[in-house]
């Protein structure tokens, strides 16, 4: 028999299943030694009081449960339906991976490095404090999020198959608690190990990935995509294209648009990174002076609606690091990132305010790039503000608020440092007044959220794609070239890991029904 409860835990015995059982048995009116296993469904944290772990477990009473479900399976595949995966981010990995599984075969192209090989350019970029274009927080072998923190959390239940993306990061060596935890979390430290794991699966089976190829040109034939060109020179030919190059791919959008391909300018978001001490984080949301080791950092969700326009905080990120995310040489864009073990002293998190179409440029909205423009343009004038170097502007919180230069700044994460400066005056005027009485509706939730302990540091724009590849509801294919199939957060489709994870399978499958149907017409000449 099996019955589906709620156990009630306090963190410190959260992983002893004595106790577990123990708890279960009073709750069904059985013994211990009746109950054969529990497990869990879905834990979470409950900090209204004293912090208390939920778990929805099903507890087998008397009888084994089934087995666990059998590991997905990667066939190698045959030569005779190739597909180009531009980008190996989540989209396009998961995309490579799930070609595979439809027996077809993935080649991907990736514009920077391997995850190892990019680790040692981010140590550069941390300390010598310069930008490789093609290989930093956004490019290279797992995309932005593989050194942005690794959460999988997601409210894209309804576009895909949530739970296989995390079974399939389980397989290829993540904790299984992300299957159960209402937010998981991986950790930009072991990220990279399970992104080499997923590697050597595509490779096994057949697929083909290749490092420091920037696609620099499509081959469109009879407004068919035959194939891409990579750093000027190569050619690659195949039945198909998944473009996954990510939300930062900024000369990916100038070339769709010499090809005459369509994009067009979409809403996104932007602002700053608000980091306070990890210790005031937890006794606001805890209540209590001093965290047990048994409870984790604590987190924080925040929106509010200002003027009919959102204002949030985004990837929160508790005992993190702010990270440089910039891809160019002229610009400063700030993210978070953090371990697994999130035990740094300090806790960060994007605070951005929605941006649309009556905020671009009026005399320019009409242009595809009229919301890039303003997200670059923002980025360069915090380039100069931080005095043409890496060191991010950065103002208290409560000076932000009572437009007041900050003459001293607290400490921070951010490795290359902080200049002090005016983002109250030098931010747009739509942002700052939303990011103000956001800040001070989020105090009355959070008392001490705004405070002199804050810093605000820019700019955190990199939320979202600012241009859409329009595509087809139902084919998934763009909606002027055959063959193309605009992928993940660049194409402007999702946002985080397990979102573009899902979009880039749910591209795979529409590959697979694009070639199915046109299979009597595929050609690769």
């Amino acid at each position: 028999m099996k019955q589906q409860i709620e156990i009630i835990v306090p963190p410190e015995k959260i992983h002893e299943e004595g106790f577990l059982r123990h708890i279960a048995s009073i709750r069904l009116g059985v013994r211990p030694s009746d109950i054969s296993k529990i497990v869990p469904i879905r834990r979470s944290m409950d900090a209204r009081g004293n912090p208390i772990y939920r778990i929805l477990a099903d507890v087998y009473i008397g009888e084994a449960p089934p087995e666990d479900r059998p590991a997905y399976i990667y066939n190698p595949v045959d030569k005779k339906k190739k597909v180009i995966v531009v980008g190996f981010g989540s989209a396009g990995m998961f995309a490579a991976l799930h070609l595979i599984e439809l027996g077809i075969m993935p080649i991907v192209l990736e514009r920077g490095k391997d995850v190892q090989t990019r680790r040692r350019d981010l140590r550069f970029l941390m300390r010598e404090q310069i930008v490789n274009p093609d290989s930093n927080y956004c490019f290279g072998e797992g995309g932005a999020g593989t050194y942005s923190d690794g959460k999988l959390y997601t409210r894209a239940v309804k576009r895909g198959n949530v739970s296989k993306i995390l079974e399939v990061f389980v397989q290829h060596g993540a904790h299984p608690d992300i299957i159960v935890d209402t937010h998981p979390h991986i950790g930009s430290n072991k990220l990279p190990k399970i992104i080499a794991a997923m590697r050597q699966t595509v490779l096994n089976a057949g697929g083909e990935i290749h490092y420091s190829s920037r696609v620099t040109d499509f081959i469109i034939n009879d407004n068919k995509l035959k194939g891409v060109v990579v750093n000027s020179k190569e050619e690659y030919l195949a039945n198909a294209v998944i473009l996954a190059a990510g939300h930062s791919a900024r000369d990916i959008y100038y070339l769709l648009q010499k090809n005459k391909i369509k994009i067009e300018a979409k809403p996104f978001a932007m602002g700053v990174r608000i980091e306070h001490p990890q210790p005031l984080i937890n006794e606001i949301q805890y209540h209590m002076k001093i965290k047990p080791e048994s409870i984790p950092a604590a987190t924080y969700n925040l929106s509010t609606n200002i003027d009919g326009t959102g204002v949030y905080s985004f990837c929160m990120c508790p005992g993190g690091i702010i990270v440089p995310a910039m891809t160019a040489l002229d610009e400063i864009v700030v993210n978070g990132m953090s371990m697994s073990r999130r035990d740094s002293p300090f806790a960060n998190s994007g605070l951005v305010v929605e941006v649309k179409e009556n905020d671009w440029d009026k005399e320019n909205n009409d242009s595809p790039f009229a919301a890039l423009e303003l997200q670059q343009k923002l980025e360069q004038h915090a380039f100069k503000l931080a005095g043409l170097s890496l060191s991010a502007p950065a103002q208290k919180a409560t000076d932000f608020v009572e437009g007041k230069f900050s003459q001293s700044l607290p400490k921070t994460s951010y490795i290359p440092g902080v200049t002090s400066a005016r983002l109250d005056e030098e931010l747009p005027a739509f942002i700052v007044e939303r990011l103000k009485k956001a800040l001070k509706d989020f105090n009355k939730r959070m008392w001490g959220y705004l405070s002199n302990e804050a810093v605000l540091v820019g700019v955190e724009s990199r939320t979202s794609s600012p241009i859409r590849v329009p595509r087809d509801r139902e084919t998934f294919m763009h909606v002027e070239v055959k063959g193309l199939f605009p992928c993940g957060e660049g194409a402007g489709y999702a946002g985080g890991i397990v979102s573009s994870a899902i979009d880039g399978e749910n591209c795979a499958d529409a590959v697979s029904r694009f070639l199915t149907n046109s299979s009597s017409k595929v050609s690769l000449k």
